[in-house]
């Protein structure tokens, strides 16, 4: 199972991202775990500046904008990178 971090505020731009990926895997039905980061620090440990940030099974895989639905399918798919 991934493991998928949404990196932000809880903004609104964060939410979006956050029902982006949900629907990327249940169209693709993948099972994730998706964990909503809301913590400043722990947001600038992963070196994330601009959010919203994603983090896929370790990994930051975006930053600083609503990602695209394609983006968000090929995160729940492949490999991070």
């Amino acid at each position: 199972m991934k493991q998928i971090k949404v990196l932000g505020s809880g903004c609104r731009n964060c939410e979006i991202t956050a029902k982006v990926i949900n629907q990327a895997a249940a169209e693709a039905g993948v099972e994730i775990e998706l964990e909503k980061v809301t913590d400043i620090a722990a947001i600038m440990g992963y070196g994330v500046i601009s959010t919203p940030g994603v983090v896929v099974d370790g990994v930051v895989v975006h930053s600083g904008g609503v990602p695209g639905p394609a983006q968000a399918r090929d995160w729940v798919r492949e490999s991070p990178g």
